[in-house]
């Protein structure tokens, strides 16, 4: 049995030398935090103002405190510990679980904002590697309905007290995007910001080119990437088994759950890659896509607008929305 976890640290290396190594002007300034359980990263072009990276950590600190969980005196938290009762919480979070509902509407439930009560039992944060007996699978997945979630202005009400709702994988989207618009309000025009990942550029590089964004390549844990992206305000956002998982008897066991089996998805995918304007879509709909598989994962990116997306299938072929096959 051997236990995984991405390698963030090394893949935001990789994204900084594929986004950087031939900007020919001043070197940019930049700021790491630690935040939703994950490194993040943002580097500004043209600037030196250091005081806007402070705020931006500050955004990421007051966000975390809303949408988290785990963190008690957050708005999630409350509502998930209400048993049953109304919370009114701040616009943003009630917005927030409002776009989580809609994707999972879309989804049919493939995404499920919802999912806690499968994601506290696995617990791949901590998880040595122990698959959680069928009995508690059966009981935490008979709590997953996001039908249960009733949002009134900004007033949110689980109709199942044993419900929970967990906003993990829409939330840094959503985060990455009033950061942008942040940094554009204080005049910022190049800069690239990376929540664990999750890659939002604003504009290009300082001589006009594209920022290119290395896509990691599955299971690789020095970080290398399987392919790139060029990027003009673009988000770039991954999904996949690689990112979270452990192994037992050479099957893995992923992040990534279906809320309809409390099993994680095997479909045959590794991972998906959004591109698209806004990063709360494309962080929405790169789980999405993962969880609906290939087939129909393209399907649905192909009937959208300014969406595309790149699946990378377990025998590491690219399958490209933007390319006829």
């Amino acid at each position: 049995m051997k236990v995984r976890l991405l390698a963030v640290i090394l893949f935001l290396s990789s994204l900084f030398l594929f986004g950087c190594s031939d900007i020919q002007t001043a070197e940019p300034i930049a700021k790491s935090g630690m935040f939703f359980d994950t490194v993040i990263n943002i580097q500004i072009f043209g600037s030196k103002d250091e005081s806007i990276l402070e705020h931006c950590m500050d955004m990421c600190r007051e966000f975390e405190n809303k949408f988290s969980r785990t963190i008690e005196t957050s708005e999630i938290y409350q509502i998930n510990h209400a048993k049953g009762m109304a919370v009114t919480v701040s616009s943003e979070t009630a917005g927030l679980i409002k776009k989580g509902l809609y994707y999972s509407e879309l989804s049919d439930g493939a995404f499920d904002i919802t999912i806690a009560p499968l994601s506290e039992l696995w617990d791949f944060q901590n998880n040595d590697g122990t698959i959680p007996p069928k009995e508690e699978i059966e009981n935490a997945r008979a709590h997953v309905d996001y039908r249960n979630v009733q949002v009134e202005g900004n007033t949110v009400t689980l109709k199942d007290p044993n419900s929970a709702i967990d906003l993990g994988g829409i939330a840094k989207g959503y985060i990455a995007d009033k950061l942008k618009e942040y940094l554009e309000s204080e005049g910022i025009k190049h800069a690239i910001i990376n929540l664990g990942g999750n890659v939002l550029t604003l504009g290009g590089k300082l001589n006009g080119e594209p920022f290119r964004i290395g896509i990691q390549k599955p299971f690789d844990e020095s970080g290398a990437p399987i392919t790139s992206v060029e990027a003009t305000d673009l988000s770039v956002v991954s999904s996949g088994n690689y990112e979270r998982y452990f192994e037992v008897d050479g099957k893995i066991y992923h992040h990534i759950l279906n809320p309809k089996t409390g099993m994680p998805y095997d479909n045959h995918l590794y991972g998906v890659t959004i591109l698209s304007k806004t990063s709360v879509d494309g962080d929405a709909l790169s789980t999405v896509c993962y969880s609906l598989g290939l087939e129909k994962g393209m399907e649905l990116i192909k009937s959208l607008d300014g969406v595309e997306a790149l699946f990378i299938t377990d025998d590491y072929k690219l399958h490209d929305s933007r390319t006829k096959e």
